[in-house]
């Protein structure tokens, strides 16, 4: 049912084994845990934009949390519209939440099917998902794309006496199923291999949760649901390695390293591209309040009259001026009526008569 996983997953274990082998030796413990780490980063290096996208849509969701709240404070009676309101809210903004689990979602399949290919090199054990073979048996049986003899080799390889496939707590039977390819480990040398490895793993994976942490928005943060969320990225799941890796692989704990590494040095590039990112728009919005500043010693303009209203408002006033002024002139110059013909009457008409009278 899983082939889907444990074959591209072995097939990538494979050529990364090969391409170390022309350096250090097929049968070398090196080449092997080389192999295992660069299959790590493989992966990583094709999750690289859905990372990228996943702390963009994080970041995202952190500044919309307001919104958020208040989405589901005014529909808390009502789902469908506030699911209807939600998607309307992430369609605005361009963003997908389900992009955010996109790389988590991808590693655990990949987790498990190297766990898998992994425990596939010694098949000896009677547990779950083991097969009870014999050791000559297990010798010779490919493991997906593994012929026999990557088998036989695997077997050899040592890490400072401890083969990659081995565990602390796994059964005697299983460790001598590496007697004839290298003799029968000791716990020990497999604790002096593991312990360090398990607690680096820890570690690392509680520095890298420090990080993530950090760069919340403190919105964010107070949501109860993060909160929980940070509790356990910080504590419960470093612990969670250090606890479970004495029933972890060699190879197991090399990956969880490497994982570690890798994201360690990805959210630092590409938090700091977009701290860039940011502090470039920062600087394009004070450059551009610069540019429509008034010049000193320039007199403002009023930006919400435009020229060609206020040239009408004067040609209007002017006018109005001019015929006022004329009306008033030419009531002091004919004070008088004029006659049908057009002929201005005299102003003292009346006058003249009445002293005539008299």
């Amino acid at each position: 049912m899983l082939d889907i996983i444990y074959w591209p997953v072995s097939a990538i274990l494979w050529f990364w084994h090969k391409a170390f082998g022309f350096v250090f030796g097929a049968d070398s413990g090196l080449t092997w845990s080389l192999a295992v780490v660069f299959l790590v980063f493989t992966l990583r290096l094709v999750l690289y934009k859905p990372f990228v996208k996943q702390v963009r849509t994080t970041k995202q969701m952190q500044e919309l949390q307001p919104q958020i709240k208040e989405l589901q404070k005014k529909y808390k009676n009502d789902r469908e519209t506030m699911a209807r309101e939600m998607q309307k809210l992430q369609k605005e903004h361009g963003f997908n939440p389900l992009m955010g689990c996109l790389p988590v979602l991808v590693q655990v399949p990949v987790f498990l099917g190297l766990f898998h290919v992994l425990r596939s090199f010694n098949r000896t054990g009677h547990g779950f998902g083991q097969l009870g073979l014999s050791p000559e048996e297990n010798a010779n049986l490919g493991n997906y794309i593994f012929s026999a003899a990557d088998v036989q080799s695997f077997l050899s390889a040592r890490i400072f006496g401890a083969p990659i496939a081995a565990f602390i707590t796994a059964p005697q039977n299983e460790l001598e199923g590496f007697a004839d390819w290298g003799g029968t480990p000791t716990r020990l040398s497999i604790a002096l291999v593991a312990i360090p490895l398990m607690v680096i793993a820890g570690v690392a994976t509680h520095f890298n949760a420090r990080a993530s942490v950090a760069r919340q928005t403190p919105e964010a943060a107070a949501n109860p649901q993060a909160a929980i969320m940070n509790k356990l990225s910080l504590w419960v799941f470093p612990l969670g390695v250090m606890v479970g890796g004495p029933f972890l692989m060699i190879g197991i704990l090399l990956y969880w390293v490497a994982n570690n590494i890798w994201t360690y040095g990805q959210q630092h590039l590409v938090f700091g591209r977009m701290e860039k990112e940011e502090a470039e728009k920062k600087a394009k919005k004070l450059e551009q309040r610069a540019q429509n500043a008034p010049k000193p010693g320039a007199k403002p303009v009023d930006v919400r009259k435009r020229p060609q209203d206020a040239a009408d408002t004067d040609a209007q006033t002017t006018n109005g001026t001019a015929a006022t002024n004329g009306t008033k002139q030419t009531a002091k110059q004919g004070g008088g009526q004029r006659r049908p013909g057009g002929q201005k009457r005299p102003g003292n008409r009346g006058r003249a008569n009445q002293k005539r009278k008299r």
